[in-house]
């Protein structure tokens, strides 16, 4: 069995995979989930928050060898990761997620998609963004009970935005590791068809495709707990 290592997205925070952690349990993995820096209930100032610290609490919080999944904004801290150090890293999981291009950043990534459909969907904060109350559910989460909606936008948190505008160097460091990419066909905040030219390099099979809106892990943590199991699998096979 696999130990994962789940990064959440912009906004987000460790309490986004609740629905997720038991399904990956009840397969027999053991699983963490951490607050970046500056979000969830992690105390660090936002206006120091940068993507190099990302990735330092991605690799202080691993325990054993993971497999780590970054959702969303969550690709670039855990390719960051991999840069850094892939030692303890068994691979890389971009759920519908920027799957960094060397020398971008992911904010310059967001403008070359071929929609935007964030356009109008977000506060600024002085040095951080928080989704608009009024947007969030339909863009993170359409698919999901109006209850779970509620407590997911209740949850969200203002989002650094420096990390978003550094731009990332991405090596054989963490292309030799193995790479998947989950891609959310009903996804209304990265659009699905920007998820699968991303993957597009990715070898036959490690390229799944979900009937799901951005958040997965609350509408169908159980298919998603699956196919992270399969990959799993794969990697143990």
């Amino acid at each position: 069995m696999a130990h994962f290592l789940l990064i959440h997205g912009s906004c987000h925070g460790a309490w986004c995979w609740d629905y997720l952690r038991p399904e990956l349990e009840r397969l027999g993995h053991s699983v963490q989930a951490i607050d970046l820096p500056g979000a969830g209930a992690d105390p660090t100032d936002r206006a120091e928050v940068t993507l190099d610290l990302y990735a330092q609490a991605v690799l202080a919080a691993l325990r054993e060898p993971a497999i780590l999944v970054g959702h969303s904004m969550g690709g670039y801290p855990i390719t960051a990761a991999a840069e850094a150090d892939p030692s303890q890293i068994r691979a890389l999981v971009y759920l519908c997620a920027y799957r960094p291009v060397s020398g971008l950043s992911l904010a310059q990534m967001r403008r070359l998609a071929p929609r935007q459909p964030l356009q109008g969907a977000l506060d600024i904060l002085g040095e951080s963004f928080l989704f608009k109350a009024d947007r969030a559910a339909k863009l993170l989460a359409q698919d999901c009970s109006e209850e779970i909606q509620a407590w997911q936008i209740a949850s969200l948190t203002p989002q650094p935005i420096r990390p978003q505008e550094e731009p990332l160097s991405v090596t054989e460091r963490s292309r030799s590791l193995p790479q998947f990419y989950l891609r959310c066909a009903q996804d209304q905040t990265i659009p699905p068809e920007y998820q699968a030219q991303m993957a597009a390099d990715l070898p036959p099979g490690r390229h799944r495709v979900l009937p799901a809106s951005h958040s997965p892990f609350l509408s169908m943590p159980a298919v998603l707990a699956q196919h992270l199991s399969e990959i799993a699998a794969e990697l143990d096979g």
